[in-house]
Formats: C-alpha cells, structure tokens, sequence
C-alpha cells in the first residue's frame, strides 16, 4: 500500500468517524475535511464520479456549517420558553437525558425541581437547552441545572436565557450565580466571573418607568 492509498482510506475513514458524531457542528466540519481529503485522492486516481459526489457533499457541508456559525447567537433562531417546574414535558427531558445530565452536572438532582424557575431553550421545535433556577435569598439567583443536549453541546444556548437578565430583574434578582462544579462551564464567554468554583454574574439594576 503506497502513501496514496493511505490518504483514500484516511479520508474514508474520517468520513465514517464524522457520522459517527453526535454533536451537529462537529459532524458537518469532519465531514467537510474528509471530503476534501477524498477530493484530493480521487483527483490524483482520477475517479471523476467520487470527486463530483465529494464536491458535492462539501458544498452541501459548507452551507449547513454556514447556517449553524451564523445562527449560533441569533435570538430569533433560538427561543427561550419559560414553563413551570411541574411541566411533563420538562419532567420528560430531564428523565430522557438524566445519564448526561448527571455526567455534566454532577451535583444536580432531578429529584428536586419544585420551586425553581425553569426554561427551556427551543430552536423551531427541538430542545436544545434546560436552565433550572432558584431563590437563595438576597437576590441572588442560584441556577441549579444548565444543560446542553449532545447535538448542541459545541454551542451555548444557555446563553439566551442570560442575556434577556429581565427574566431575572423581574423576579428581583441583582445576581445569577452557576452551579459549583460545572463540566465544561462556558460562563466566562458570557460575562460572568470567577468566583471560587461558580461564576456570578451581575446584574443590571431594573428600568425605573416614569410615565
């Protein structure tokens, strides 16, 4: 087997690998890479038809990566649902991603939801977020739950539910404090700082109305 044949099965393989993936954004950009690599190898063989097909698939990956990069902080593309903590279809997904949830928020209990405000972050008719917050006094705003589902997890929609801080001033909190011991916190991105094992975010002061 000559180098050349190594780069056709290395671009076979990525291709394989890439569907194997469960996160949306990093299956379309292995994709990509792979059909480059199998656009260069049946190039250099000249098998016309498999260079027509990965040119196409690439074509087809560039257009969905560009879809996902340019909507990932889009609010119109990501909606934030505000539902009660006895919801079924919040109970739904807690039940359905408990493994996960356990494995990225360790010290979070499913058992204990009653009394917290929680949302669900939507894109079109699909869940991709589930922020769960509660009351520990003084205004501060504790988030117990902050989870990504798998598809999503190389984005930040728990950011949306952040940025519109009146869903927090309206409830009179001044501060939103993230669950200790987080994996794979992203709050640093979003403005929070650090503070022991949480990050804490302040909180503009509520909009007096005068008229």
């Amino acid at each position: 087997m000559n180098w050349l044949e190594l780069v056709g099965w290395a671009g076979s393989a990525l291709l394989v690998w890439s569907l194997l993936q469960t996160r949306i954004l990093r299956l379309r950009a292995l994709n990509l890479v792979g059909c480059f690599v199998l656009i260069g190898y049946n190039t250099a063989v000249q098998v016309w038809p498999m260079v027509g097909l990965n040119v196409v698939l690439a074509v087809i990956n560039v257009w969905y990566l560009r879809g996902l990069l340019t909507t990932r902080h889009d609010e119109q593309t990501y909606q934030v649902v505000e539902v009660g903590a006895d919801d079924a279809f919040l109970a739904h997904t807690l039940r359905v991603h408990a493994a996960d949830i356990a494995r990225f928020n360790p010290g979070f209990h499913p058992g204990r939801v009653t009394g917290r405000a929680a949302f669900l972050v939507v894109r079109a008719d699909e869940v991709v977020g589930v922020v769960l917050a509660r009351d520990v006094g003084d205004g501060v705003a504790q988030i117990d739950l902050d989870y990504v589902t798998p598809a999503f997890r190389d984005f930040t929609p728990g950011e949306f539910v952040y940025r519109r801080s009146s869903l927090f001033t309206d409830r009179g909190f001044r501060r939103v404090v993230s669950p200790p011991g987080m994996v794979g916190a992203y709050y640093h991105r979003l403005g929070f700082r650090r503070e022991e094992d949480s990050f804490v975010l302040d909180l503009p002061a509520p909009t007096v109305s005068l008229g």
